[in-house]
């Protein structure tokens, strides 16, 4: 049994109001295998993007974490400095953020916001180098190499989110944090894309966690669900998903389909 790339135990965050101590996430404790896709579902306002931020230990004030801790690569986070724990976040992990449309500067062309990127991890690349690695990026993502040379504004959503996936990978992280990638799209787009996220998964090998709260999404993309409950978000239910790969739209009318799908929405359901 290979160790887990990332785990999280017994891991509480909470937000400081003028009324009280709101708790956003309580005790939740879960480990990611190499090569894992996992999903994180729930309603919204459940503490599922705050448990992605925290894991990156992206909370700031008012929002803290009170208890837990955070393995990435068998190294714990707590162990380490500021400094420290920033070089292995960025060698081990990559945060895909929510909303293409926020996270791109709408000025800077798509090949300089992913030079960026590069720069960031400090990565020693000639201008050459540099040029053909974006390149490759946007290969990697079905995106043609003239996109370098657009601005966001003439992008579809679908291209958007596909860059913002690009700047995920520019560090080649074992692990990727997917935080509702595909919120923003509409829902023949959004499953062309969760089709084009398929593909590049089983291309990069990558452990994969990304949260939804696309029942559809879910099940469709995951090999393990986690659903969490209304806040206090805790983990209720941890599903494997039986379905085989490579995952096909004739699933999504299936029975085990269904009922898996059934099961996660009961949950939401009672907890609304």
């Amino acid at each position: 049994m290979s160790e887990p790339v990332l785990r999280v135990a017994g891991l509480h965050v909470v937000f400081d109001h003028p009324l009280g101590k709101v708790r956003a996430v309580d005790d939740v404790s879960f480990a990611l295998s190499p090569g894992e896709r996992f999903g994180l579902a729930g309603e919204s306002g459940s503490g599922k993007s705050t448990l992605a931020l925290s894991i990156l230990r992206l909370i700031k004030p008012p929002g803290r974490i009170e208890a837990g801790e955070v393995w990435l690569a068998g190294t714990r986070l707590g162990d380490l400095d500021e400094e420290a724990m920033r070089a292995l976040r960025l060698a081990g992990i990559a945060l895909v953020p929510q909303g293409s449309m926020n996270s791109l500067n709408p000025v800077l062309r798509i090949g300089g916001q992913i030079g960026d990127g590069l720069a960031e991890h400090r990565l020693p690349l000639t201008r050459g180098e540099e040029q053909r690695r974006i390149a490759a990026l946007l290969a990697e993502v079905g995106l043609p190499e003239s996109v370098a040379r657009m601005y966001p504004h003439e992008l579809s959503g679908g291209m958007k989110q596909r860059v913002s996936i690009a700047r995920g990978l520019v560090q080649d992280p074992p692990v990727l944090l997917m935080d509702e990638p595909f919120a923003a799209l509409d829902e023949q787009t959004r499953m062309t894309m969760g089709d084009e996220l398929l593909r590049i998964w089983a291309a990069t090998g990558k452990t994969v966690m990304f949260v939804t709260h696309s029942l559809t999404e879910a099940v469709y993309l995951a090999d393990e669900v986690l659903v969490m409950s209304a806040r206090p978000g805790r983990i209720v239910d941890h599903l494997t998903i039986s379905l085989p790969r490579p995952r096909t739209y004739e699933m999504l009318s299936g029975d085990t389909f269904g009922t898996l799908r059934d099961r996660i929405w009961r949950h939401i359901r009672k907890s609304a």
